[in-house]
């Protein structure tokens, strides 16, 4: 479960970055039922937010050859010392810390196979302020052509705990995450190792994508197919999380949509 202490290692903070952000905000506003806050005119980009709380960030797509994608930032409490151990760990970095004036420091990275994430250090802005309630960020999920490799990277940079748990039907080995020192109940995303073909959106490397929760999963579906996206897989259920469906915005990028199971 996310929740918004945002210990070590937890995610935080997430934003989209496509071509058209009119046409984002229109697209996520029907689906997700957000609102869209400009950030000014000097600033192609903004927030949004649901029932008035901030869910997530939205911006122009302005790195050459990038893929609009959505970008998952995770709470450090040293950004330049995540950095070294990125780096020792093979992966690289795409944009040094950086000062985000009184807001706080980021910093963005790929993993050795090319997976891009990202950090963020608090100041006066900790994240955002809704998560694992409908419409905001509920989980967080890698797929991988090498789950070993993911795991020593990530447990090397931010110290996560990993459980293997058998998919269903015996398609593999689904791994969960919690932060380092944390119970269980704060797992907050997973791992796949997945084949080529399930790597196409990416070019072939790994990619983290988010999980929304959403009050009726067909009902978002719906907006989705009526608002320029697409679904790739669903809506299904899955036995003990609920009910989901892997979608694209009109730009492709990717993301899940989840009903959860009362439990």
């Amino acid at each position: 479960m996310i929740t918004t202490d945002f210990v070590p290692g937890s995610p935080c903070m997430l934003d989209v970055g496509v071509p058209d952000v009119p046409a984002a905000a229109s697209f996520y506003g029907a689906v997700l039922g957000w609102d869209y806050e400009p950030m000014g005119e000097e600033i192609e980009g903004g927030m949004f937010r649901k029932d008035g709380k901030m869910v997530a960030g939205l911006g122009r797509l302005t790195e050459e050859g990038a893929r609009p994608a959505w970008m998952i930032y995770y709470t450090v409490a040293d950004a330049d010392a995540t950095t070294r151990a990125v780096e020792a760990g093979g992966g690289t970095v795409r944009v040094a810390p950086t000062d985000i004036e009184q807001w706080g420091r980021m910093a963005q990275y790929s993993d050795p196979l090319g997976g891009q994430f990202a950090v963020w250090q608090p100041g006066e802005s900790k994240g955002v302020d809704l998560v694992d309630a409908p419409g905001s960020l509920c989980w967080t999920e890698l797929y991988t052509s090498d789950a070993a490799g993911a795991r020593r990277f990530y447990g090397d940079v931010f110290g996560w705990r990993f459980t293997d748990m058998p998919m269903p039907g015996g398609e593999g080995t689904y791994t969960l995450i919690t932060p380092a020192g944390q119970p269980e109940d704060r797992m907050h995303g997973g791992l796949l190792e997945v084949g080529e073909d399930a790597l196409s959106l990416a070019g072939g490397r790994p990619y983290w994508h988010p999980v929304f929760a959403v009050a009726d999963c067909d009902a978002a579906v719906a907006q989705v197919n009526e608002n320029g996206g697409t679904v790739q897989m669903g809506p299904v259920d899955a036995e003990g999380v609920g009910r989901m469906a892997l979608c694209l915005d009109p730009f492709k990028a990717d993301f899940v949509l989840l009903t959860p199971t009362q439990g």
